[in-house]
């Protein structure tokens, strides 16, 4: 699997900049438009972003067979106990890409995934360490946890685990869906995985190593 790199340097370092709706991003971006943050990462091939009103937003990817990307709206500063709505209009990921409410947390410094739906891939693969399962929102989740050794993060390159929930079965397109952190924030502490202070979470688009395209409607925030 190719693994995405933080996307959000800028966010980091205290700077950001401002996106009207309807704006295409082609080049790797970060900031803010109508109060909501969004983000747009890629390093090979090709993708772009369009912000859509209320919101959501599209992206398109054609990426080869190394290329990936990262692309979501959402929040500058997460929490813990935040109630995303969403409907996904299009998720077509080709070979792998997922659907994922994704965000950080620093001290301790972990990446974190809410998987509702995924490509041909099923994350986190056959490295993670699986803790268990919850219920939350009428699904199954599994539980996993996972090490990155000296990758990029937000603090640099770094050591550090991430946090997966990934739904039993794929969400449907075009279901009005809900994913509340609370519930997996319960069960990750209750399986000995803490989160530290929150930064950045976005409901994401990821796609590597595959084509592929998202529309994504979001109300929850």
């Amino acid at each position: 699997m190719k693994k995405l790199l933080p996307a959000l340097f800028l966010l980091a370092l205290g700077a950001c900049a401002t996106a009207p709706a309807g704006t295409s991003i082609c080049s790797n971006d970060s900031g803010m438009r109508e109060g909501r943050f969004f983000t747009f990462w890629h390093d090979t091939g090709e993708g772009c972003m369009t912000l859509r009103p209320g919101g959501g937003y599209a992206v398109d990817w054609r990426l080869g067979a190394r290329g990936n990307l990262v692309a979501g709206t959402g929040w500058a500063r997460g929490t813990l106990d935040r109630v995303v709505r969403y409907k996904a209009e299009a998720f077509d990921p080709g070979r792998n890409g997922y659907l994922t409410l994704y965000g950080w947390s620093t001290d301790p410094l972990i990446e974190y995934y809410v998987v509702d739906s995924w490509g041909g891939f099923e994350p986190p693969g056959n490295q993670a360490t699986a803790l268990g399962t919850l219920q939350s929102d009428g699904a199954t989740y599994r539980i996993y946890r996972t090490q990155r050794v000296q990758q990029p993060s937000i603090r640099g390159t770094q050591t550090f685990y991430q946090y997966w929930s990934v739904r039993e079965t794929r969400i449907p397109v075009g279901t009005d869906s809900t994913i509340t952190f609370a519930n997996h924030v319960a069960a990750w502490r209750a399986a000995g995985l803490e989160l530290g202070t929150m930064n950045y979470q976005v409901l994401a688009t990821e796609g590597f190593g595959s084509d592929g395209n998202s529309v994504i409607d979001i109300s929850g925030f």
